[in-house]
């Protein structure tokens, strides 16, 4: 089983965090990077998502030739997801998307705890059209940008922490979703610091991503 995840954003440190994250959740599986060096730093809002498109399509077939059986786009706004699944050849999935496929499949109310503000919309629209609003208790904004979270200092972990614990305690969220791929290597600092069960789309998807492909193998 190969798995492909595809960073939409031109930053390479935040690829190998993405891939090792991958790896830990489905140590069995081959699991490699390609980062869109055509695309901004940081997916922050509408206008950089659409900028990163063009470059991560051109990706999918360079994923392919090496074996991806399954390819993961590693951005919370599934950036390019629908044109992405149409011209794969292969199952794709979103890390934003496999979150809240896995808050379903838990039974969990979640909250998403993402980068800045302006990321808010674009999460909100998608969790509107793939019909998870009835789960969803809130989407908060940390405050942090993509970049900053990239780097996981200990203030960054302890902001995504506290934000964490407010949706436990205003929203009633039953857990949370890390709403941004550079939290994904902080899972298990955040875990401690935190008392309702984490949902990681970078491990997420990887579990995920492997149940699809082995569908598809068996002839649906």
């Amino acid at each position: 089983m190969k798995i492909a995840y595809i960073n939409p954003n031109a930053t390479a440190a935040m690829t190998d965090g993405i891939v090792e994250a991958a790896r830990l959740a489905l140590p069995g599986a081959e699991i490699f990077g390609m980062t869109n060096s055509d695309g901004p730093a940081a997916i922050e809002g509408p206008e950089d998502g659409a900028t990163a498109v063009p470059g991560l399509l051109a990706r999918l077939g360079p994923a392919r030739d090496q074996g991806a059986d399954a390819i993961v786009i590693a951005c919370f706004d599934d950036t390019g997801l629908a044109e992405a699944q149409a011209q794969a050849g292969c199952p794709v999935l979103g890390i934003g998307q496999a979150s809240y496929v896995m808050a379903q499949l838990l039974g969990l109310r979640f909250s998403v705890v993402t980068s800045l503000p302006v990321s808010i919309p674009v999460i909100d629209e998608n969790i509107d059209t793939s019909g998870f609003r009835g789960l969803c208790a809130s989407v908060r904004a940390s405050g942090l940008p993509v970049l900053t979270i990239e780097k996981g200092a200990p203030e960054t972990v302890a902001r995504i922490a506290a934000e964490i614990e407010a949706a436990r305690a205003e929203d009633g969220a039953a857990c949370a979703i890390l709403g941004c791929a550079g939290m994904a290597p902080l899972t298990p600092e955040l875990a401690q610091r935190t008392t309702i069960p984490l949902i990681d789309g970078v491990a997420a998807s990887a579990l995920l991503a492997q149940a699809a492909a082995g569908f598809l193998a068996r002839g649906g």
